[in-house]
């Protein structure tokens, strides 16, 4: 199936991953997310810059919960050490050091095998050296993204080289998988994907297909979504214990909850939200 615009649009439209570790105020840290030029907005989540403020006095850790994406990332003064990170079940920690100015392009799910005929289960729950995996790619990045070259300027680079990937590759998908995608996003992963999703394939098969376009199984998947989608309703630590929206997406019981926050974001849900 060739997917219009509009289509590949739904899947930004119904999906909004968030890191929220590096939203937490640190002046001596700078972190922001770019939108990427429109016509890669259905590819790409966006482009992020994590970037000490001046040399730390500690080592610092990046840590990253699980959001179901696929990111490309390198620091913008060694561009010859590019980094990929695939799926990730759990959360993850990367020691980055005192001194640091990271660049990265965070892909929406299915969106980086669309692209690069990558197997995404092959890159998932660790990061990989990208020269390993795309070694043109990165090839190109330690070439023409030089530290000279500003953040804007790097920005309009990364742009126009994805821009002529999508006009070479095209934007094929197995409908079947766009549609059990979609309506986990819809039912914000509380769903049974073994009889709600509707494909006329068999759990084996959309298991493959998972496995490709996102790097895990449909139940590991909407796991995430589902941790996501409480990230995204940013409740406080009392509206949490008062509302109980884990009871209504499908947590047997508070304990139940808080072991799986724990294990996508690395902190109980007490310590994430005040």
């Amino acid at each position: 199936m060739r997917l219009t615009m509009q289509t590949l649009e739904n899947i930004r439209a119904f999906y909004q991953p968030i890191q929220p570790t590096t939203q937490v105020k640190n002046s001596e840290i700078l972190y922001q997310e770019i939108l990427p030029t429109e016509a890669l907005q259905s590819y790409i989540h966006c482009f992020w810059q994590l970037k000490s403020n001046h040399k730390l006095s500690y080592s610092y850790n990046y840590l990253v919960v699980a959001d179901g994406c696929i990111d490309i990332f390198f620091d913008r003064r060694y561009t010859c050490d590019s980094t990929i990170l695939g799926f990730c079940r759990r959360h993850i920690e990367f020691p980055i050091g005192e001194d640091f100015d990271y660049i990265g392009i965070r892909f929406l799910p299915a969106a980086f095998p669309m692209l690069f005929g990558i197997d995404a289960k092959t890159l998932s729950n660790q990061s990989h050296v990208l020269n390993s995996i795309l070694p043109d790619f990165s090839n190109w990045i330690a070439t023409t993204l030089q530290s000279t070259k500003s953040f804007e300027n790097i920005l309009t680079l990364l742009n126009s080289r994805l821009l002529e990937r999508v006009d070479t590759q095209g934007s094929y998908l197995d409908w079947r998988f766009y549609h059990a995608l979609i309506l986990i996003f819809k039912e914000h992963g509380f769903l049974n994907t073994e009889t709600d999703l509707s494909t006329n394939l068999s759990s084996r098969q959309l298991r493959r297909i998972f496995n490709f376009y996102i790097g895990t199984t449909p139940k590991e998947f909407s796991n995430v979504v589902r941790f996501q989608y409480i990230l995204n309703a940013t409740p406080s630590k009392q509206t949490l214990k008062n509302d109980k929206l884990y009871l209504d997406l499908g947590f047997f019981d508070q304990a139940h909850f808080i072991k799986s926050f724990k294990s996508f974001y690395g902190i109980t849900p007490s310590k994430a939200f005040l």
